[in-house]
């Protein structure tokens, strides 16, 4: 199986300890990793994402993020606004996307506590719908 994975640059110091967590996760699960993006926020992961779902070489893709809450309510409008765009994705080209991104509503303290969950969750999505989806076609 071949899967991309898109991750955001904003909030990087967990982010990039996301990325490392799903490395580990997808070479334990014996799955190659042709494309590793980065992309300036989850916001916009959409455009790259739809990329490279038309690759034909990509099962999947996961997305790697964490949006932390700040004054405003800024935090839900990109939470929300990004997973309706990779669902809506997802499809578009009948390929599993899932959704790495931790909050909205969460401090800092709480995206470093989900680390490790989030991103295995999110390859082991990935792996499980690809393989059920190849399974009914």
């Amino acid at each position: 199986m071949n899967i991309a994975i898109v991750t955001a640059e904003f909030n990087g110091e967990i982010t990039s300890r996301m990325l490392a967590v799903a490395q580990e996760k997808a070479k334990e699960l014996k799955i190659t990793i042709k494309y590793s993006c980065m992309v300036p926020g989850a916001y916009d992961m959409p455009i790259i994402v739809d990329a490279l779902l038309s690759k034909k070489d990509v099962d999947g893709v996961v997305t790697l993020g964490t949006i932390i809450k700040g004054q405003t309510k800024h935090d839900e409008v990109i939470s929300h606004s990004t997973a309706k765009s990779l669902t809506e994705l997802s499809l578009k080209h009948k390929k599993p996307v899932s959704l790495g991104i931790s909050g909205p509503g969460m401090q800092e303290r709480h995206a470093y506590a989900r680390i490790r969950p989030v991103s295995e969750r999110a390859v082991e999505a990935v792996f499980k719908l690809a393989k059920e989806l190849e399974r009914i076609q």
